[in-house]
């Protein structure tokens, strides 16, 4: 949700979703996650959280998360019960990446329109969130100046990669 935010205040047309059967943030233990459907609304889980244990949930920043979602939109959205069309998409990681072209691929092909799925691999950290988000933001700036993304995409993909020394994974799935 940062990168959707940073993307959504440079003027870019995005959304943002979940790949799980369920919501899974971070609960008291490494073990013990807070597991919510994909119909409660971002309010909620705060809500819920901040009865359960303010003082941890300050802490870990998850009320932080939760507020900032909240502004964004109101609830989270599933990915695989999504038809909209895409250009590009962006997964954080590899287990997220593996079910969208997972979910992609199983469908029925109907326009052949393609759409790149790339991984920008971001560890679940407030700073890495950033991090992560600002990269995929420059990202998007290039292959939005680029004259025709198909041919520019795999260049671009090394030349940050060379840049950043951090690795992505890319595939074409088609509509």
């Amino acid at each position: 949700m940062e990168a959707h935010s940073i993307l959504r205040k440079k003027g870019f047309r995005v959304r943002s979703f979940g790949t799980g059967s369920h919501v899974r943030l971070p609960g008291s233990g490494p073990n013990l996650p807070m597991v919510y459907d994909f119909s409660t609304t971002y309010k909620q889980m705060y809500d819920d959280l901040l009865m359960r244990d303010k003082q941890l949930y300050t802490r870990n920043g998850i009320l932080h998360i939760l507020g900032r979602n909240e502004r964004i939109k109101s609830r989270p959205e599933r990915f695989q019960e999504c038809r909209d069309a895409f250009d590009v998409i962006f997964t954080c990681e590899e287990s997220v990446y593996d079910r969208v072209v997972e979910d992609l691929c199983a469908r029925e092909q109907e326009t052949f329109q393609p759409v790149h799925v790339i991984n920008v691999d971001i560890q679940d950290t407030l700073e890495d969130a950033t991090l992560g988000a600002l990269l995929i933001c420059e990202l998007c700036q290039c292959l939005q100046q680029a004259d025709d993304m198909e041919d520019s995409l795999d260049k671009l993909l090394l030349a940050v990669e060379e840049k950043t020394g951090k690795g992505f994974l890319h595939t074409v799935c088609f509509y």
